[in-house]
């Protein structure tokens, strides 16, 4: 299988538990910075042992999703991209992977299975017009 980022992981590759715990990261860290991971296991709301949830924190860590500073014996861990980041890298991989490399079709199979409406359509365009004249 072939990987969209440098470390060699891909976003779609990421468990169901890996994922809930970097949406979590995510809002955490957009809302108060980096998160212990005692308030991970307390905050995503399922009965884990604290070893779990450190396993999963450490192969985050280890596929480059997570970074971690140390205060005292407390890790604390933060998103090392933004979430808009890593998704970008997952629809590429499906553009890659379902649409032969274009855009264009995955747009046009978003918009005949309703998941895009006019009005999304036309802020594309509007969002895709002003970073032309940007580059301008």
């Amino acid at each position: 299988m072939i990987s969209s980022d440098a470390n060699g992981h891909d976003p779609v590759e990421l468990g169901e538990l890996e994922l809930s715990v970097m949406q979590l990261i995510w809002q955490h860290a957009a809302e108060n910075g980096a998160i212990s991971a005692e308030q991970v296991r307390k905050d995503l709301g399922r009965p884990l042992k604290d070893s779990t949830i450190r396993t999963v924190l450490r192969r985050l860590e280890e596929k480059g999703y997570l970074t971690h500073t140390v205060e005292g014996r407390t890790y604390f861990y933060r998103p090392a991209e933004a979430r808009q980041r890593v998704a970008g890298r997952a629809v590429k991989r499906i553009i890659d992977w379902f649409c032969d490399g274009s855009v264009e079709a995955l747009l046009v199979g978003m918009v005949d299975s309703e998941v895009l409406d006019q009005k999304e359509l036309t802020r594309l365009a509007e969002r895709i017009a002003a970073a032309k004249k940007g580059k301008r």
